[in-house]
């Protein structure tokens, strides 16, 4: 039998187009572009700002999103993984959603990649509104002829279990709110969800909500895998204002075995290509060790020091027999975190090549 192909999932941060929820509180026009423009160095050696190579882009233009995708399958990426928001920040509805409703699903070269959805649930909903949700991920994007199915099964991911669970009134109450999901996905004729659970959301800290077993969580739920979303939620990098990412690297990767045991589904091991969120602290605040984004900085992350990571998990994937042998990326544009594959005028397009070299190039 014949092993699946790679997936190489990577994080898609959606807040490079004018959106009207951002434009009622940041004035017209807003995005995330000015805050990575007037980045300054925050101590010495620190490099900052980050220039991208192909300028400040509007994501929702198909143009873009067209130079986007045959980016990332010519270097070996096959799906982007969505940052999608519902109800955040005032909106009511989808909020960010543009650049995958106008952007990517209209370009005319979308069937070169995959997309699935993570929905980045920093806020708490009640059922009506979760409900309201799920129908419009059913109709709005399940069907679409490239959405990232495992086994035929949508793949939906969820940032928050914690939250989640916050905001539908408990375990039980969650538990009928996803089957309830579930049914509905499988009405819409699919056979089933794939549910994959953020292991951000099922640490200790939030067991006051989630308890202390969260396997039982994911019995529960019935989850289908677990995966992360960047490397900094396993372990804090010891030192500020920066840590070596090679340092940090070994730490990070030694947890994909702690994880695969600890859970009782697949757990999809992560790469982070960076992390830097200096740009989103104020500019006339002193830098000091505190809540995001006053973290540590992950510095002189080469494209040899990322491409030796992918090597590794690839190996990793290999060596566990991980069906489907999927690795989750960290980031396509999350630009004012540190985190983006997308060209820059330092490395042009060598964190691109190093997916390449070890992946090969994504067949269309």
């Amino acid at each position: 039998m014949s092993r699946k192909p790679y997936e190489v999932a990577v994080y898609y941060f959606p807040q490079w187009h004018s959106d009207p929820t951002n434009e009622k509180q940041k004035g017209k026009g807003w995005t995330e572009w000015p805050s990575l423009r007037t980045a300054k160095p925050r101590f010495p050696g620190h490099e900052q700002p980050k220039t991208p190579l192909w300028g400040e882009l509007d994501e929702s233009d198909p143009r873009v999103s067209e130079k986007q995708i045959d980016a990332a399958a010519d270097h070996g990426i096959t799906s982007f993984l969505y940052d999608w928001y519902w109800d955040l920040q005032g909106a009511e509805g989808p909020f960010l959603h543009r650049a995958l409703e106008e952007g990517f699903l209209q370009a005319n070269n979308r069937d070169r990649l995959r997309f699935g959805i993570m929905w980045a649930n920093h806020n708490e909903l009640n059922r009506e509104r979760f409900d309201a949700m799920t129908d419009y991920l059913i109709e709005r994007y399940f069907g679409e002829s490239n959405f990232l199915k495992i086994d035929g099964k949508p793949y939906f991911s969820i940032y928050e279990t914690h939250t989640l669970v916050a905001g539908l009134g408990g375990i039980e109450a969650t538990a009928d709110a996803l089957a309830d999901f579930r049914r509905k996905t499988v009405e819409a004729g699919y056979p089933g969800l794939h549910l994959n659970l953020m292991e951000w959301g099922l640490q200790a800290k939030h067991e006051a909500i989630i308890g202390d077993d969260p396997n039982a969580i994911i019995r529960l739920f019935q989850a289908d895998s677990v995966t992360s979303y960047v490397w900094i939620h396993h372990t804090d990098p010891e030192s500020f204002p920066h840590t070596d990412f090679g340092e940090y690297m070994e730490v990070a990767m030694a947890k994909w075995d702690d994880l695969r045991e600890e859970y009782a589904v697949p757990y999809y091991p992560n790469v982070t290509m960076g992390w830097d969120p200096s740009p989103r602290c104020d500019a006339d605040a002193p830098y000091e060790l505190g809540e995001y984004p006053y973290t540590p900085v992950l510095s002189d992350n080469a494209p040899g020091k990322f491409e030796e990571a992918l090597r590794r998990s690839k190996a990793y994937v290999d060596r566990i027999g991980l069906e489907p042998p999927m690795i989750t990326v960290y980031a396509w544009n999350e630009w004012t975190e540190g985190g983006y594959l997308e060209p820059d005028t330092k490395h042009g397009m060598a964190y691109l090549e190093a997916i390449r070299d070890v992946f090969g190039k994504t067949e269309d």
